[in-house]
């Protein structure tokens, strides 16, 4: 069992198989030109199986797949079917702006993928191009058709900046509630890398929009969770809020970047590196590295905080 130095059990371990991304939304790396490559230094799936493994065997029970964008990695229905294969009671998910779900989907779900949470930030084709900065709407509409036909556990992230989609979250909701999946509204997270002129809405200001046509009712929380379950009428939907630190007290996460960063809390820029420890079949040290890692996991992060700082962590490279 994995414990932090706040008898946090930590079983949840996010992991960054790439920080390319073949969109550029405006709340993650506008600035980055398209054709700029990362990850020279990625660790390949055999390494990154390497810590994983040591992981699921210490406590981890729990494993998202995360980017920048991770369908950009060549067969990673491979690398899920490698976890799958090792123990397939861990609950294996995926997050993914759904560009390249459609043709790959099948073969994730053979491999033993069981959820995928996708970005859907708007329903209006221009307007996500504005976003993403890149024409995607229908091609991620079919892939969340995709995924549903073939059994996913479904599950959509919409991050609100106002004067952007702040005027269709009812019609965001009524989307994800005919195709009966779960929409969470994500208040934005300031950070450098981000368009400097945008601004979010928080999460009182997101009820009171949905409140305009739905009775809107509170649900019981899971305290593992970052998610505030709410009912409009008989339809469930979350809204994440970095900004409280609430959630933080039975934070049960760690991350994991392509470069072999080992990285406590999103919020935070401390990490270790396990890169040498495992190109060296290092088991030992990697582990060491892990734990260290959990012992020093802050209480909460930043963004509650009187003049805090914007975090300079960047977001496709820890998968938010």
């Amino acid at each position: 069992m994995l414990v932090d130095s706040y008898s946090r059990t930590i079983d949840y371990l996010r992991v960054s198989v790439t920080s390319n991304c073949n969109f550029r939304c405006l709340y993650c790396m506008p600035k980055i030109p398209f054709d700029t490559k990362f990850n020279e230094d990625a660790l390949s799936f055999d390494e990154l199986f390497c810590f994983i493994k040591m992981a699921i065997d210490a406590g981890i029970k729990k494993i998202r797949i995360t980017g920048g964008e991770p369908l950009l990695r060549d067969d990673l229905h491979t690398f899920i079917r490698m976890i799958f294969s090792y123990k397939n009671t861990v609950d294996l998910a995926l997050t993914t702006n759904a560009f390249l779900l459609k043709q790959k989907a099948k073969d994730l779900k053979d491999a033993g993928l069981k959820r995928i949470n996708i970005s859907l930030d708007s329903l209006k084709a221009c307007k996500l191009k504005k976003i993403a900065q890149k024409d995607i709407l229908d091609t991620v509409l079919s892939s969340i058709d995709e995924a549903i036909r073939l059994g996913f556990i479904v599950k959509l992230n919409t991050v609100v900046l106002k004067g952007f989609n702040d005027d269709e979250l009812i019609d965001l909701l009524e989307y994800a509630r005919s195709k009966n999946i779960q929409i969470r509204f994500i208040e934005f997270m300031e950070n450098t890398h981000a368009y400097g002129q945008l601004k979010g809405l928080n999460e009182t200001q997101i009820k009171e929009i949905l409140a305009k046509k739905y009775k809107i009712s509170q649900k019981e929380k899971d305290n593992k969770s970052p998610v505030n379950l709410y009912t409009a009428d008989d339809y469930t939907f979350g809204i994440i809020n970095p900004h409280s630190s609430n959630f933080c007290t039975t934070c049960n996460r760690i991350r994991l970047t392509a470069e072999g960063f080992l990285v406590p809390c999103l919020y935070f820029d401390e990490a270790l590196s396990i890169k040498e420890a495992v190109k060296n079949k290092d088991i030992k040290k990697a582990s060491e590295i892990l734990y260290t890692v959990i012992k020093n996991k802050p209480e909460k992060n930043k963004w509650g905080e009187e003049n805090e700082e914007i975090s300079s962590r960047a977001f496709y490279q820890t998968g938010g």
